[in-house]
């Protein structure tokens, strides 16, 4: 699956513990990254400075569903349920 156009999901609803330039101690979920673009594109998306979770992070049926407020939907409960875990 490619990334939605205009989604940005993962950009926003996924907590990153790791550094992102400009953000060193990570995004917590619900955070907008600062490198989303108004767009819903990453700005960093071609560029040697993105997190390797960024990176690693392919996009799913599973987890982005069939349009941004599913895949919203999808990230923000395992969230919850990542964060009831810890």
């Amino acid at each position: 699956m490619e990334c939605r156009k205009n989604c940005g999901a993962c950009c926003i609803a996924i907590s990153i513990s790791s550094h992102i330039p400009g953000m060193p101690g990570g995004k917590p979920s619900g955070t907008r990254c600062i490198h989303l673009l108004d767009d819903y594109r990453c700005n960093l998306f071609d560029n040697s400075q993105r997190p390797k979770v960024c990176i690693d992070y392919l996009a799913e049926t599973d987890f982005c569903g069939f349009d941004r407020a599913e895949a919203l939907a999808i990230l923000y409960k395992l969230e919850s349920r990542d964060a009831c875990l810890a």
